[in-house]
């Protein structure tokens, strides 16, 4: 028997890599002489990189500024002429110094960094993953990395952050790093939020970033004065493209200065990781997040693993930390059951330090179901 196991990370307690062995090491248990496949997968937030690195590509060590300008240790993945960048690695929420938010100063700028050191290095083919920014700078930070010149009225540049974006005077692209003229992006992404607006970045994810209302404000009139003046110097406006909300405006800034193409970030992994290859032979494959919820409905890696699956008729099981989804919703994404830890350990903060041990547990428990011949398709 021949199980594909292809979980996300399980966020704040397991890395991709060890939710999918811990689930192993349990079918192992009852089912020792299975085939069994893990493959980490990511849907363009963190764990893209690591996710890119399982799959063989080489992890390239980088040194950015993080979210609020100090030095971050960060990687990026390469393969030949694609490599794999991650915004979460460089200046993502997980890399704000004690966790703090700051919705105003915030920057996207190291992950320009990281972009123009994959350029430099040769890259000719991005995938962007844009997922857990910590910024709602439209991605201003990004371009100033890459080279383009941000001005202020005084013809200075541009401070960092979504409340100086409200001072932008003028936007000079002449020195753009030069490698982008021959390079391919793919903005790699869940998010179709357009830029500004009551559906854009400020607006939807502002207060997950820490912005008050009024701060929500101020970062959406900055977004729009931004947005208008990058229409003047490229000739369109992009502010209400899908997609263009994605990590507060980093979206935008790669669809309207940089070209990128948007595509599911789920997608973009899967065909990395050469998923449909690894599928063929497989009796069941197994999904999972920390929590299955609407938001895993609408592009997730659990849904997407699930539509991948049905593709070559393999039935899909998850397994979460918990669930919110009813059967009829799991059905619709072609999951025809979970297996939360919650059954096993109520208490959140229990079940998130004990996840590995648990989802050992429910590895076993699955096995004995398969044995049963009680798992099928939905």
């Amino acid at each position: 028997m021949k199980v594909v196991i292809a979980p996300d990370k399980f966020k704040g307690s397991l890395a991709a890599a060890d939710v999918a062995a811990a689930i192993a090491a349990g079918l192992r248990a009852e089912l020792p002489a299975a085939q069994l496949v893990t493959i980490p997968v990511a849907d363009g937030g963190d764990g893209t990189v690591d996710a890119a690195v399982a799959a063989g590509f080489e992890r390239v060590p980088v040194t950015a500024d993080g979210p609020t300008g100090e030095p971050v240790r960060a990687s990026y993945a390469r393969r030949g002429e694609v490599a794999v960048v991650e915004l979460a690695a460089a200046c993502g929420l997980m890399r704000l110094p004690g966790g703090r938010r700051e919705p105003l100063t915030a920057s996207s700028f190291g992950a320009g960094q990281a972009l123009a050191a994959a350029l430099t290095a040769g890259a000719r083919r991005i995938i962007f993953g844009v997922g857990g920014s910590a910024s709602t700078d439209g991605g201003a930070g990004v371009l100033q990395a890459l080279g383009a010149r941000v001005l202020d009225v005084r013809g200075q540049e541009l401070g960092r952050g979504g409340a100086a974006l409200r001072e932008v005077a003028a936007l000079d692209l002449a020195g753009l790093h030069p490698a982008l003229r021959a390079a391919s992006i793919v903005l790699a992404t869940d998010v179709t939020s357009p830029l500004t607006g009551p559906d854009g970045a400020a607006e939807v994810y502002g207060p997950q970033k820490g912005a008050s209302p009024d701060q929500v404000r101020e970062l959406d009139r900055g977004l729009r004065h931004w947005a208008a003046m990058v229409a003047e110097a490229t000739g369109t406006d992009w502010s209400q493209a899908p997609g263009a909300g994605a990590a507060g405006g980093v979206g935008f800034a790669a669809l309207a200065v940089l070209g990128a193409e948007r595509r599911l970030g789920i997608d973009v992994v899967l065909d990395l990781l050469d998923f449909g290859a690894a599928l063929h032979g497989a009796a069941l494959v197994i999904t999972g997040e920390g929590s299955l919820d609407t938001q895993t409905l609408a592009g997730k890696a659990p849904a997407g693993v699930a539509q991948a699956a049905a593709r070559h008729g393999i039935p899909v099981v998850a397994v979460a930390g918990r669930t919110a989804l009813t059967e009829g919703e799991l059905a619709r994404a072609g999951i025809a059951a979970v297996y939360p830890l919650s059954d096993l350990e109520p208490d959140p903060a229990r079940s998130s330090a004990e996840a590995s041990l648990l989802l050992r547990r429910v590895g076993q428990a699955l096995a004995r179901d398969l044995l049963a011949k009680t798992v099928t398709g939905p």
